[in-house]
């Protein structure tokens, strides 16, 4: 036998092939019948690999390297391994490890096992635990008969698998997988669970689809086992550098006991929403490169029903209905002087069973002339012009041309502490109808082709003032304007309804829809701003008063009087308030407030908005609702959120919610209670429906994102 022995450090070399290499570190050293065994600090070497342990053992013959006791293993700095135990064979790019650990440093998750093995880049384990939180008593783990995992894909799969909070079994699934970085792969998402009392049991489970950078999907199959099944879907793309866009889809099956049960007017729901934007399109078209800007931009929506969008998810405080859902489709060219544009708007009023009486505008031709000088820019002018097509299906349409050209003379006085200008306005709009009304046929006449044209005069003076005082500066606009009526023709339709239409009373009125005139008239403007910064430059104040005064004979003299102030009352608390006053009716026509508080663990929102139309048969006449948010963050761990929203004049709850959120390095756990007013379409047009919900959040960080949805709802009926 023959022995080695360094007094402080010994240091040998393995090479395998020209490019694989070994470094072995220890403090001694012996070698016997091509077996080299070292022990005392000892540590290996071989390209990102770093290794440690008490002693090792080397075969020469079969290639193998055997670590025993302490052993750590760094490989790029990006997991750590431990284990008693270790056998490496560099040849084979194989290892053993009895028992396994590993911890992933880039997403704090470590996994345990009886035994891990692994080649190249591949790691398997028997028998293990796996968890993003301390290793000493973890707030969560998944316990697994076996696992494999890819150290440059970063995936992991963990097989007969038992999810624990604390020590507590919840939830057993024959396989789960996911990526411990957030690189797009194909594969499951976490699913939704939910419980409702006339829905029954709900699941939905996202699959994730992401063949190519370009482009990804995802599909959300559903169920609730008391009303139908469904499918949504939502496909990402990129076709450019400047472009790209997304396609949402869905469909969902009523059981006929729910439809009957309901009284839907609809058995299925589905719908669709395309979305793209292209910001470089004319180069992109002709591949040339022109320095003007041209663009497209396309929201295209579809739906049968506004169910299709409660459908959607779970939780119905995430989804949006409006009464009116747009389509639009936007195309421009923009130079430096000029700007041409075509506009399609369409609008499905999801509170009709037809769409056929709908205003549509399709398309409208827009140019636009860019703000010109002349005479040494004392003179400005701009042109604009627009031709819109009004279209339906049914009753009357038009075809409506605006033109409207300003121009204004300016100058400032007294070393520009003065502005003033002139302004004359040449506007004129023509109407082309067609179509006949089909509940109105003796009224047809009402709808003459004619045109409108007039001219009118704006004279304008303005000033502002600052001045710097020790502790803020305060700065002060005034300003007047002078409007005055010039001359108008009008023939046909503008002519016929000019009395009828003229009169607010009747603005909601059949043959006022297409009737978009105003009357110029003389009248006086006023506005007053005021503002106070502080010597950081922060406002402080913005105050705003503005009063308009008419000249014209059957008109009130006083218009609404508006007073808005947005006052930063100190670091944390600011109110906001806008108000208008009606002389006529000695009334405030409306009234909108807003308190906010934000300290660093308490933010607060309480406003209120007041509205009064004065229109007596109208049944929107008053508007009057709450809302009210509150979040309080308690520690670094705790918050709790609360929401209300109340409409005084219908006298109902639009929404509440109260809810908690508890916080760690390696979960979030959450409940909330909800309640909701939700529009549904029955066989008696739409209705409402009011839903009472709890929500459950259960976050497993990193293994899901911390803005994920809530996972579990239980729907509380009205009856148990």
């Amino acid at each position: 036998m023959l022995k080695y022995f360094l007094p402080l450090l010994s240091l040998f070399s393995i090479a395998i092939f020209a490019s694989d290499k070994v470094e072995i570190y220890a403090n001694s050293l012996s070698s016997q019948n091509n077996i080299v065994k070292v022990s005392g600090g000892v540590t290996v070497v071989y390209k990102d690999y770093f290794l440690t342990a008490k002693e090792a053992i080397y075969n020469k013959n079969i290639g193998d390297l055997e670590l025993i006791d302490n052993i750590r293993v760094n490989f790029k700095e990006n997991y750590r391994i431990l284990g008693n135990y270790a056998k490496l064979n560099i040849q084979k790019k194989e290892k053993l490890f009895k028992p396994f650990y590993m911890l992933d440093s880039s997403s704090n998750v470590w996994m345990s096992g009886i035994e891990g093995s692994a080649k190249d880049k591949d790691i398997k384990i028997k028998t293990g635990v796996i968890s993003g939180c301390d290793q000493i008593n973890p707030l969560w783990k998944m316990e697994f008969s076996s696992s494999d995992y890819n150290a440059d894909s970063k995936w992991i799969n963990l097989y007969n698998t038992t999810l624990y909070i604390y020590d507590i079994p919840i939830l057993y699934a024959p396989y789960f997988g996911y990526s411990l970085d957030t690189q797009r792969r194909t594969g499951l998402l976490v699913p939704t669970l939910g419980v409702s009392g006339n829905e029954g049991f709900y699941y939905q489970q996202p699959i994730y689809i992401a063949p190519q950078d370009s482009w990804d999907m995802e599909l959300k199959p559903q169920i609730r086992t008391m009303r139908g099944y469904g499918i949504y879907s939502t496909l990402r793309f990129v076709d450019t550098q400047t472009s790209g866009g997304t396609f949402k889809s869905g469909y969902f099956k009523e059981n006929r006991s729910y439809i009957e049960e309901e009284q839907l007017i609809n058995s299925s729901h589905y719908g669709f929403n395309f979305k793209y934007q292209n910001a470089d399109l004319l180069n992109q078209w002709i591949d040339a490169d022109y320095k003007s800007q041209t663009g497209l931009y396309m929201d295209i929506n579809y739906m049968n029903d506004v169910d299709y969008i409660n459908l959607a998810t779970n939780d119905n405080l995430e989804t949006n209905t409006a009464t009116k859902v747009p389509s639009k489709i936007n195309l421009f060219y923009n130079i430096d002087t000029n700007y041409l544009a075509t506009y399609f708007k369409y609008y499905q009023d999801l509170t009709k069973k037809s769409n056929k009486d709908t205003l549509q505008k399709v398309p409208t031709f827009h140019y636009h002339h860019y703000l010109n000088s002349l005479l040494d820019r004392y003179i400005l002018y701009n042109i604009d012009i627009k031709s819109t097509n009004i279209e339906r299906i049914i009753n009357k349409k038009v075809i409506q041309t605006d033109i409207d050209i300003p121009l204004t003379f300016r100058k400032s006085l007294f070393d520009e502490l003065v502005n003033i200008s002139y302004k004359s306005n040449f506007y004129g709009q023509h109407s082309r109808f067609s179509g006949v009304e089909e509940d109105n046929l003796d009224k047809f006449n009402e709808y003459n082709n004619g045109y409108f044209i007039r001219n009118y005069h704006t004279f304008s003076a303005s000033t502002e003032l600052t001045k710097n005082f020790d502790d803020f500066i305060h700065v002060i606009s005034l300003s007047s304007k002078y409007i005055l009526g010039g001359e108008e023709k009008r023939t046909g339709y503008y002519l016929d309804q000019k009395e009828f239409c003229a009169n607010p009373q009747n603005i909601n009125a059949k043959a006022c829809e297409f009737y978009t005139i105003t009357d110029i008239d003389e009248v006086l403007e006023f506005d007053f701003q005021q503002y106070l910064y502080n010597l950081s430059g922060e406002e402080i104040l913005y105050h705003r008063l503005a009063q308009r005064i008419s000249y014209t004979k059957d008109k009130n003299q006083y218009g609404e009087l508006e007073n808005e102030v947005n006052y930063k009352i100190s670091t944390y608390l600011s109110l906001y308030n806008n108000m208008f006053f009606n002389f006529d009716k000695n009334r405030f026509s409306k009234v909108s407030n807003q308190l906010s508080l934000d300290f660093d663990v308490l933010h607060l929102r309480l406003s209120h908005l007041y509205e009064n139309s004065f229109i007596k048969d109208d049944s929107e006449q008053y508007t009057s609702y709450i809302t009210s948010n509150a979040k309080y963050i308690y520690n670094e761990h705790y918050s709790y959120n609360f929401r209300y929203d109340y409409d005084l004049e219908m006298d109902i709850t639009k929404s509440r919610e109260i809810g908690f959120l508890y916080k760690k390095r390696c979960w979030n756990f959450g409940l909330k209670y909800v309640e909701y007013n939700r529009p549904k379409l029955t066989s008696d047009e739409i209705s409402s429906v009011y839903d009472k919900y709890i929500y459950l959040t259960v976050i497993l960080k990193p293994i899901m994102s911390s803005d994920s949805e809530s996972a579990y709802g239980i729907n509380i009926p009205d009856k148990w």
